[in-house]
């Protein structure tokens, strides 16, 4: 079963804000999707950012703006990387998203036919105002129409192990990691789960988390996998990143 990577610009957090800190004051976090080609349909995990987010960022984030800045080249967002491979963005069947934050579902609105799937409690929290404050959710990102599976916990989306959301709560109240099984083993996609190396190695929390016992035990969880055989593909950190082929090359 193929997967491949596509990058979508990069949302560094700025020097100034009270969320960064320490590495990632520096780091140039890449903002990446992944696309599996299942026998039972295309999926893809996380949409990256909306195309006018690097054109207009302050209409685009709102408060958001303040705290990350965003690069993002014309032709690199989720559909224009798609349509570069030769898929289009009508063909994919679900949108795995794992939380709800502006960098991985700003491209939700560009995939029209998918399936949203997504952890219930991190759906719910898109929709209530407290949550969606705290962890600047905005629904114009993801309330975009579309059919949506709410999950409880570990779901295998195509019934044969090959995909399986698994919960990593913590730095949202609902987030969520995907186990990809390819040819070559397994692959754990963390997403915010874990942003960089250092974070899984020294159990080194990032500025944002929701919760920080949840996201220390969704952290052991990523441990065990790894142990286990599994390759980490770190959500944001950009020397794990320059590593990794690139769509079109399959991972």
């Amino acid at each position: 079963m193929p997967g491949a990577i596509l990058r979508h610009g990069s949302v560094p957090p700025r020097t100034s804000s009270r969320w960064s800190s320490g590495t990632e004051r520096t780091s140039r976090r890449a903002s990446p999707a992944f696309l599996i080609d299942h026998p039972g349909g295309k999926a893809l995990f996380d949409s990256g950012l909306h195309p006018d987010a690097g054109r207009d960022p302050d209409a685009r984030l709102g408060p958001a703006a303040r705290v990350f800045e965003v690069e993002l080249r014309d032709g690199e967002d989720v559909a224009a990387r798609l349509g570069a491979l030769g898929v289009d963005p009508a063909e994919i069947r679900y949108l795995i998203t794992s939380h709800l934050h502006f960098d991985h579902t700003g491209g939700h609105a560009s995939i029209p036919n998918a399936r949203v799937v997504v952890q219930r409690r991190e759906w719910d929290a898109g929709h209530d105002a407290d949550l969606m404050a705290r962890n600047f959710f905005d629904a114009r990102n993801y309330d975009t129409g579309h059919e949506v599976l709410a999950v409880d916990g570990e779901h295998d989306l195509f019934g044969d192990g090959r995909v399986v959301c698994l919960p990593t709560y913590g730095h949202t109240p609902g987030h969520q990691s995907l186990r990809v099984r390819l040819a070559g083993g397994d692959v754990v996609l963390t997403a915010d789960a874990c942003y960089l190396r250092r974070t899984l190695e020294e159990l080194h929390l990032p500025a944002i988390v929701h919760d920080p016992s949840a996201m220390l035990s969704s952290l052991h969880r990523l441990r065990a996998l790894q142990q286990a055989g599994a390759r980490i593909f770190y959500g944001h950190d950009p020397e794990f990143w320059a590593t990794v082929p690139q769509a079109p090359a399959e991972v």
